[in-house]
């Protein structure tokens, strides 16, 4: 079974899958708002505007990552990860890259490597850590 990550952008889920749209190709499948839900959340798990995301799911590259707003309190923040993406080559990467690093942080600039024709990494402007490799 596989293991699906699942991005809490607290607030900022509708930017977001519309920024991996246009960085990454992301195809978003399915998409539900809190008002859409059939049973009412409880006070405690519902966010101030129901027109924010509950549930969500994109694919990209072929794999699923799921996302929402949570509780859409204020800023994001995702810590001790990163997410992966196997680019086609380097004209490819190179697209990506750029695209997640605008408005984003550079961790680690994309370049040759001993163990890849392109590799960088990079944190999105949600705070996201991605991998770009071409290997």
């Amino acid at each position: 079974m596989p293991v699906t990550p699942y991005l809490f952008f607290d607030g900022r889920c509708e930017e977001a899958l519309d920024f991996y749209k246009k960085a990454l190709g992301a195809e978003v499948g399915m998409m539900m708002r809190f008002k859409e839900n059939p049973e009412k959340p409880s006070a405690d798990c519902m966010p101030a505007s129901d027109e924010k995301i509950m549930h969500a799911c994109m694919t990209i590259n072929g794999t699923a990552v799921m996302a929402s707003d949570g509780m859409a309190k204020g800023q994001p923040k995702f810590e001790g990860f990163c997410l992966s993406v196997n680019a086609k080559d380097e004209a490819d990467a190179d697209r990506k890259f750029a695209a997640l690093a605008d408005g984003g942080t550079v961790q680690m600039p994309l370049g040759k490597t001993f163990f890849a024709k392109r590799f960088g990494m990079v944190a999105d402007r949600f705070g996201v850590g991605w991998m770009i490799i071409v290997e």
